[in-house]
């Protein structure tokens, strides 16, 4: 049995897998900003699966202090973790130029500053420990420069791809592992405008692509790989004219 900390979990991708990976025998640590949320989620998962230990604690990733001092009373209340899922991230953002300098600067702080924050928190406990398991969720809109809205979201999820895979260069040889997942469009609060693309994921097919990848512990995986693998080929290749009609 191992333990795995989800960050974000209170819905959608987040939630899902702490469902999916409770099923597969894993005690688990869940924190969000919306703790009521978190509490029916884990009252869902502890009557599914009564021999599941489930933590749940508020926790906004912007808030720099919380982050450690969260992980850390994870870390001591569940007797270590295996894994850490850095999952928490905001869809927010706006064309730049376009005079909405907030809504990229807060998502940038959201989702890569934010996630540093929980990678440093996490680095640190498993760098003690002599073991664990970095998961960190990208996106497949970070394979590219993505315009309009997504441009700072896109770039944010490239940042923290990098972040894991320079954690992974550091740690290489030792018993601690990082995974980089990239999915494409699933379902969730997050979803916005692309729920409307016949390429979309239902919530659980998507996330069982993820938590397969996590299970395997493998180094990097775009999910679910049908049809994101081929697109991502394409799509790092295509001319700008089109990928800017494709986004």
């Amino acid at each position: 049995m191992s333990t795995t900390l989800i960050t974000g979990a209170s819905s959608g991708l987040g939630a899902e897998m702490a469902r999916q990976l409770a099923a597969r025998g894993h005690d688990l640590a869940l924190c969000a900003r919306r703790t009521d949320r978190l509490s029916e989620l884990a009252a869902e998962i502890t009557t599914a699966h009564p021999d599941r230990r489930v933590v749940v604690k508020a926790l906004d990733v912007t808030d720099n202090d919380a982050v450690f001092r969260v992980f850390d009373e994870f870390r001591d209340e569940l007797g270590g973790l295996d894994r850490v899922v850095v999952n928490a991230g905001l869809g927010k953002g706006q064309p730049l130029g376009t005079g909405r300098f907030d809504a990229n600067k807060q998502t940038a702080e959201t989702n890569f500053i934010g996630a540093l924050a929980q990678t440093e928190a996490a680095a640190a406990i498993f760098r003690a420990q002599g073991s664990g398991h970095l998961v960190m969720v990208s996106s497949f809109s970070a394979l590219r420069g993505m315009p309009r809205n997504i441009t700072t979201y896109a770039a944010t999820k490239a940042a923290v791809a990098h972040l894991a895979e320079g954690f992974r260069a550091d740690v290489h040889g030792t018993p601690i592992k990082v995974t980089v997942l990239y999915p494409g469009y699933i379902v969730s609060e997050m979803s916005g405008t692309s729920a409307r693309t016949p390429l979309m994921a239902s919530t659980e097919k998507g996330v069982r692509a993820m938590v397969e990848a996590i299970e395997k512990q493998k180094k990097s995986a775009v999910v679910p790989a049908w049809p994101w693998v081929p697109l991502g080929f394409v799509v790092k290749r295509v001319p700008v004219g089109l990928l800017r009609r494709m986004a």
